[in-house]
C-alpha cells in the first residue's frame, strides 16, 4: 500500500512538472490572454524581405478588443498617408495618392498587404483562438531552448481563413513560438515564428514575427514592435472613417 502512494505522488508530480494538467482549451485560453487586450497602441516596422532588396514600412496602430483597429503607415515616402479602417468585418483603405477610399471584401482580402506575406485576411484575423479553434495536445517539443506544447487546432467557426493549423506554445510562458497554417486539403500554406519574447505591462507578448507565405520563396516579412501599450484610452473618432482622410 505504501509503494502505491508513493507511486501516485510521482505520477502526480511528474504531471504537474510537465503541465499535463492543464487541458488544451485552458492552455488556448492563456495564450489569449497574453496576446489580446481590451485596447493597444503600437509602432511597428515591416521589413520585406525580397529577393534582391528589402522593404521597411513603419506604423502606427490602434485596436480596442478584437472588432476594431486603425492603422496609419508613416514611412516611406510612397506609402506615407496609406491609412487602413477595421470594423467588424468590414475593412477601408485611404491612399492619399488618389485621395480616395475604397472597402476590401470578398477575394480581395487575399491580396497581400504592401507586397508583404500577410493577406489583408491575416490582418483582419483578431479573435481569440479559443472562440474560433477546438483545440487538442499533440506531445511536448523543444523549440530552441524552450519547452512547448504542440496543439492541433481545428476550425470549428466556418468564416476562418484557415481551417487547421498547429501550434506550438511556451509552456512557461504561455505565448505562442511558431504556428503553421493549412489549407482544407492540408497543404501548408503560412507560417509565424515569434520571437523576442518579452515581459510588457504584466504579459509575456512576442516583440518580433516572421510572417512566411509558404507557397512563395524567400525569407518572408519580419514584423518589429517598436512601441507598444496596452489598456489605454483611445479616442472614438480613431475608428471612425472620417480618421481616414484626416
Amino acid at each position: 500500500m505504501k509503494k502505491i502512494i508513493i507511486l501516485s505522488a510521482i505520477l502526480l508530480f511528474a504531471k504537474l512538472s510537465f503541465g499535463q494538467t492543464l487541458s488544451a482549451e485552458n492552455i488556448l485560453k492563456k495564450v489569449d490572454a497574453n496576446m489580446v487586450s481590451k485596447n493597444r497602441i503600437m509602432e511597428a516596422k515591416m521589413i520585406i524581405h525580397g529577393q534582391r532588396n528589402d522593404r521597411e514600412i513603419s506604423s502606427k496602430s490602434y485596436s480596442e478588443g478584437i472588432e476594431k483597429s486603425f492603422t496609419e503607415y508613416l514611412s516611406p515616402e510612397r506609402e506615407k498617408g496609406t491609412k487602413m479602417l477595421k470594423m467588424k468585418n468590414m475593412l477601408w483603405i485611404y491612399t492619399p495618392a488618389t485621395d480616395r477610399t475604397i472597402q476590401l471584401s470578398g477575394h480581395l482580402l487575399r491580396q497581400s498587404v504592401m507586397g508583404s506575406d500577410l493577406s489583408y485576411e491575416d490582418m483582419m484575423e483578431t479573435r481569440k483562438l479559443y472562440e474560433i479553434y477546438d483545440a487538442k495536445i499533440l506531445k511536448q517539443e523543444k523549440i530552441d531552448d524552450r519547452n512547448t506544447w504542440l496543439l492541433e487546432l481545428n476550425a470549428k467557426v466556418e468564416d476562418v481563413a484557415y481551417v487547421k493549423s498547429q501550434i506550438w506554445i511556451d509552456t512557461e510562458k504561455f505565448v505562442p513560438l511558431k504556428q503553421d497554417f493549412y489549407a482544407k486539403s492540408g497543404q501548408l500554406l503560412k507560417r509565424s515564428t515569434f520571437s523576442d519574447i518579452d515581459k510588457i505591462n504584466g504579459r509575456w507578448y512576442p516583440k518580433k514575427i516572421n510572417y512566411k507565405d509558404m507557397l512563395k520563396n524567400g525569407k518572408g516579412t519580419d514584423f518589429i514592435m517598436l512601441k507598444v501599450s496596452f489598456n489605454t484610452n483611445i479616442p472614438d473618432y480613431i475608428f471612425s472613417k472620417a480618421s481616414l482622410k484626416k
